[in-house]
């Protein structure tokens, strides 16, 4: 059987005669993106925008702040990136949206009074987080991350376990999609 894993690329030999498909990293690389794709829907333009000066209007933040709280509230399923937030404050500052003030090396920033006009214009909309549902939606974020985690814990018994450890893995992962499958099937 050469050739590929259905869905997972090529296959390669293992490293120092482990006999473990070299691949196996690219194929856990690949179910988490698949993960990520189908599950987590995508920012749309000006969300970041939207989000920030939403945040803001509840109280002065610093950037790293500003990221944590969108991330908690779409349940970590978006984190917006320095290299999208940082700009975006830039920009807010540039149209007298948003001041920043410098304390402690950190710099602050709170919204003007054009500022809070235009995140009230925004409260009729729903706050860009709410795309990205919740911990309790579960669909939107904890089971593909549950899922990814597992693939990852997978691989690394694959790379370091002995034979038995494999073996051993190897049931864990028959019967946790066994009860997986039994969940569906209840009423």
């Amino acid at each position: 059987m050469s050739g590929t894993y259905p869905g997972f690329g090529p296959r390669h030999r293992g490293s120092a005669g482990q006999g473990i498909p070299g691949g196996l990293f690219d194929a856990m690389d690949q179910l988490r993106e698949a993960f990520e794709q189908r599950f987590s829907p995508r920012v749309g333009r000006g969300d970041v925008r939207a989000a920030v000066l939403a945040v803001l209007a509840e109280q002065p933040m610093h950037g790293y702040q500003i990221i944590h709280e969108i991330e908690e509230r779409s349940g970590g399923a978006w984190k917006p990136s320095p290299g999208s937030v940082y700009p975006t404050l830039q920009l807010l500052a540039d149209e007298g949206l948003v001041i920043a003030e410098e304390s402690g090396g950190k710099k602050t920033y709170s919204l003007t009074d054009a500022g809070r006009a235009e995140a009230e214009a925004g409260e009729e909309r729903t706050a860009p987080w709410e795309a990205f549902g919740t911990h309790e939606s579960g669909r939107a974020t904890a089971l593909p991350k549950a899922g990814a985690k597992l693939a990852q814990a997978a691989a690394q018994v694959a790379r370091g376990g002995t034979p038995e450890q494999v073996a051993q893995a190897v049931d864990v992962l028959d019967e946790a999609r066994r009860r997986l499958y039994s969940i569906l099937a209840q009423d």
